[in-house]
């Protein structure tokens, strides 16, 4: 079970764990938002306050490279830390996820061609966006040889996790409404993934049901928003944990490179176009539990929307994403063979409707239409 600890105002709680948990040493894996953050304080006081070292690595960027996560395992290592705290959105909670999974491993050997061992070593979490859900999960992203790589092994779920409604008060408009894009998405795809539990589908719903609630006011950067908004894409993690997520992830990640728009950015247009098609082509539906139970799962996410119906959920899922203003990317023809082929067969695995290459490349012109 994962703890989650209150910021107050001095972040008392987290201090608290940290001695009681006796970690004199903690390694910080952050990115380049912390220097505006509250919690830089804390981190730069901790030494004098608390007699706790500090020890600081952010030599990543965003999609992080697998070489970055061997020199921070290096530089773990090398100074015995005996915990790591990660703060920030995806790409910092993957770094740090690898750090802890390869800590115990032979660094001779590339890490990626071992067996993960699972450890001990204490890893903590202090998302700064609301909506990777990383936080939540077990899988980490990094990139080798510009191939993505997937790792994936329940040890790296942060044990503990700060959520901390004031990192979110300098965040972007345009990350803030692509990070809750995201969360909505995975609570939507881990609804009707294939993979999907009872308990999966619990936490979809509570997750859709605290974003639709606190859409304006997280927009507006209200604090009780915020802190709810944060809740909402830990819960939504919780989720895909379970599920995996499904073709609408699967379809946008070549969007996010070929036209340098935020991840949840792309995954919304995806599913945008995905969620129509599929209510009207349950007759494909390549669940094992078949077309009826795939079709009590949309009307269950309506319930979840407060709709009435599943074509209704799939406007009113439309009607926030034309609400958010986000650009829609202008293709060129090369473009359509270019997304369809980058599509990976196996998250389509998971997606409750047969989609093939030429549904695909219409569903993009949809899309990017």
């Amino acid at each position: 079970m994962q703890k989650i600890l209150s910021p107050n105002n001095d972040y008392s709680e987290l201090t608290q764990y940290l001695k009681e948990n006796r970690l004199n040493k903690i390694f910080l894996v952050c990115d380049s938002s912390l220097p505006f953050l509250k919690i830089n304080d804390y981190f730069t006081s901790l030494p004098e306050k608390a007699g706790i070292e500090v020890v600081y690595f952010n030599d990543f960027k965003p999609n992080p490279l697998y070489e970055s996560v061997v020199k921070g395992v290096d530089l773990f290592l090398s100074q015995n830390c005996d915990a790591i705290i990660a703060v920030g959105g995806g790409s910092a909670m993957d770094v740090a996820k690898c750090i802890k999974l390869y800590s115990n491993m032979d660094k001779n050997e590339n890490y990626l061609k071992q067996t993960i061992v699972p450890n001990d070593i204490p890893l903590l979490a202090v998302p700064t966006t609301a909506g990777t859900g990383s936080e939540a999960t077990r899988y980490a992203v990094i990139y080798y040889n510009d191939e993505k790589q997937s790792v994936a092994d329940y040890s790296c779920i942060p044990s503990v996790i700060l959520l901390d409604p004031s990192v979110l008060k300098t965040l972007p408009e345009y990350q803030k409404k692509s990070t809750m894009l995201d969360a909505l998405c995975h609570s939507i795809e881990a609804f009707w993934s294939v993979n999907s539990t009872d308990e999966s589908k619990e936490y979809s719903k509570q997750a859709i049901k605290l974003i639709l609630e606190n859409l304006d006011g997280y927009i507006k950067n209200e604090d009780t928003a915020n802190a709810n908004m944060l809740v909402a894409a830990n819960t939504a993690g919780k989720a895909i944990n379970i599920t995996q997520t499904t073709a609408g992830h699967a379809m946008c990640y070549k969007l996010t490179s070929l036209y340098n728009i935020a991840h949840g950015h792309a995954a919304a247009l995806c599913v945008k176009k995905l969620f129509p098609y599929m209510i009207m082509h349950t007759e494909k539906c390549i669940d094992p539990r078949g077309e009826d139970c795939l079709k009590t799962t949309f009307e269950e996410i309506a319930k979840a929307m407060d709709c009435l119906d599943a074509n209704e959920a799939a406007q009113k899922f439309e009607k926030i994403v034309d609400s958010l203003n986000l650009t829609v990317p202008k293709p060129e023809q090369k473009d359509f063979d270019i997304l369809t082929d980058s599509v990976n067969v196996t998250r389509l695995k998971n997606n409750p409707v047969e989609l093939d290459k030429e549904t695909i490349r219409k569903l993009y012109n949809e899309i990017l239409a």
